[in-house]
């Protein structure tokens, strides 16, 4: 098994004024810089500290680590063509985190400190479709935006997320082979084999100190999530499957401390809730706790994919009563995990003394200049491209109402693919059969404004890389998962209030509430989950839609492949030309050169209450 053993000399802090992607600092940096210099030690966390007693001398080591950093390397919105800012006002990128290595990096100078990052990287902003999709590096040869980045702040090592399976995997291979650190994922395995299909693991031999100081072997291990075998069928079925992350865990641990690891970190991408998006066909989506519940021999697990903020998790080893320390650091660079461990070597072998976690918060700095600069180019690129105008719209269309309202804006998917679908089943078998549409409201913050609509506009109302898919369902198939969709809402009494901010259920998330065009229907969110529909008719004539009737569904490749577990949705295609739905909104756009409602607008869905519109 390949072991890393170089140790790397800290990274000198880096001083001076960071660029960003507009002229010079924003106030909100610079009034971040004070801040982060006035309140120094409280940034740079403290080490966990055991109580010294007479004996061997104790010694630390940190481990930062990030997860599901999707792209981001600028703080830059993509979509706004302006800084990155929320209502919580976080910061993202790549380029932020490293200055909060380094800072901790320059602390610790002549201490072990190691840097993961815990899975999904290189899907998720314009920048990393860019590079996927307008100048793809399997055919330029470039160097990925999230390679160039990252290898400026010296990961240690990276997991694979499932959004790493996005693009195919000769360009994830290709993405590997320009990173100058190891890429793991134990439980990815290749189906002709059996075997890894990436490595699984390293040990890191690790100074803890001076030239003079001992060396601990820190073993880290790679998991990543079963769902791709679902979410990027397409492009993983038959290479690759996916292994039970507990059972890989439990098959790798026992292996990691016999070839030597001291101490054993797991770098997951899986949640900890221990449920599923999925069907129970695939192993758990979330399992960290229960890893570290029955694996024994685990002393930390950095975690991503939920995109949640756990500063610092204690979980009981149900086997050995040991505590595991488990994090994870929010999603896009926003924030950075730091777990420290006190180590002391008792009779020759290694021994955890103490260990716990903090979280550093990315908007307290400012970014580094060296990254910035490793990706300014691609960046502005990126920044060009996405800024061409395809379109002009004939009014404002906004999608903050799309979820609880038919909007024009949602139809305006809904036609495009309805469309496609349509167009291509001519002269087939199916081309009798009416061609009803799906889609999510995925941005609650996208807008065509009046005039001139660009790619970033019709990115930021499609933000996935998703293609489009069709099958054939059956009138009773629709109102099922009509059924499944419109548990996204709440109950709510006749009389009680409605809150458009508080309608949905917060355990489904907006990309998981579908709507669909081609039939007129009605959700009385007043009735219990599973009796919703109270109208589901053929458009225009109010004939109720039959049991045995026959519909193509355009849809998704996510959603058709299983991804939120609707039913009926997995069968065979009967249109399938990996298309990407977004370029195909942008083409509609560009052949068109007017978006306007008046050519796709058709309400044809409501919330109600025992019959009464709700809105």
């Amino acid at each position: 098994m390949v072991r890393i053993g170089a140790h790397e000399a800290p990274h000198p802090h880096r001083k001076g004024t960071a660029l960003t992607s507009s002229s010079g600092a924003s106030r909100r940096q610079v009034l971040a810089v004070a801040a982060a210099a006035a309140t120094a030690p409280l940034l740079a966390g403290a080490p966990a500290r055991a109580a010294e007693a007479k004996g061997p001398k104790t010694w630390d080591l940190t481990v930062l680590g990030t997860s599901d950093t999707h792209g981001n390397v600028y703080n830059w919105d993509y979509y706004k063509d302006a800084e990155y800012d929320d209502s919580r006002h976080n910061d993202v990128g790549v380029a932020k985190l490293a200055t909060l290595v380094n800072q901790i990096r320059a602390e610790r100078a002549g201490k072990a400190t190691l840097v993961l990052d815990a899975g999904d990287t290189i899907q998720g902003t314009p920048l990393a479709t860019y590079y996927a999709k307008q100048e793809p590096i399997t055919v330029t040869g470039e160097t990925h935006p999230m390679a160039n980045a990252m290898n400026v702040l010296r990961y240690d090592a990276v997991t694979l997320g499932n959004h790493e399976f996005n693009y195919g995997l000769p360009l994830l291979a290709k993405w590997i082979e320009q990173l100058g650190f190891p890429a793991l994922a134990a439980n990815a395995l290749n189906e002709k084999t059996g075997r890894p299909a990436y490595l699984p693991y390293v040990i890191k031999k690790v100074r803890l100190g001076g030239a003079d100081s001992p060396t601990i072997n820190v073993g880290i291990l790679g998991l990543t999530n079963p769902g791709s075998a679902i979410w990027d069928k397409a492009n993983v079925e038959g290479r690759l499957i996916f292994a039970d992350m507990i059972e890989t865990a439990a098959k790798w641990v026992p292996i990691m401390r016999e070839r030597g690891a001291d101490l054993v970190i797991i770098s997951a991408h899986g949640g900890d809730s221990g449920t599923s998006s999925y069907g129970p066909e695939l192993p758990i989506e979330n399992p960290v706790a229960l890893i570290a519940q029955q694996v024994p021999g685990i002393d930390a697990i950095l975690f991503g994919h939920a995109h949640a903020e756990v500063v610092e998790k204690f979980v009981t080893n149900t086997v050995t009563g040991e505590q595991v320390l488990t994090a994870e650091p929010s999603k896009w660079g926003q924030r950075l995990t730091r777990m420290d461990f006190t180590v002391q070597k008792v009779r020759g072998r290694w021994k955890v003394l103490a260990k716990g976690a903090t979280m550093l918060n990315t908007n307290t700095v400012v970014e580094d200049p060296a990254v910035l600069a490793a990706v300014r180019g691609q960046h502005t690129r990126t920044v060009d491209y996405v800024n061409t105008v395809v379109a002009q719209s004939s009014q404002e269309l906004s999608a903050a109402e799309s979820r609880y309202k038919d909007t024009p804006i949602l139809d305006f998917i809904n036609h495009v693919q309805t469309e496609v679908v349509t167009t291509a089943l001519a002269g087939t078998a199916y081309a009798a059969l009416p061609v009803l549409s799906i889609a999510a409201p995925f941005s609650r913050t996208a807008v065509f404004s009046q005039g001139d609509v660009r790619i970033r506009d019709v990115a930021g109302l499609y933000v996935f890389d998703n293609t489009l898919e069709a099958v054939v369902f059956t009138g009773a198939e629709v109102r099922a998962y009509l059924e499944y969709s419109a548990k996204y809402f709440r109950t709510l009494a006749v009389g009680a209030p409605v809150d458009p901010a508080t309608i949905s259920d917060p355990a489904v998330p907006d990309y998981n509430y579908d709507v669909i065009s081609g039939l007129d229907y009605d959700i009385d969110i007043s009735a219990p989950v599973g009796q919703r529909i109270t109208r589901l008719v053929l458009p225009g004539i109010d004939t109720p839609v039959a049991d045995d009737a026959q519909f193509v569904i355009a849809v998704n490749n996510y959603r058709r492949s299983g991804g939120g577990n609707f039913p009926g949705i997995v069968k065979t295609q009967v249109y399938n030309q990996q298309q990407e739905i977004r370029q195909l909104l942008i083409d509609w756009a560009q052949a068109k050169g007017v978006i306007d409602p008046a050519d796709f607008f058709v309400p044809n869905w409501k919330l109600v209450r025992e019959g009464v519109p709700v809105f």
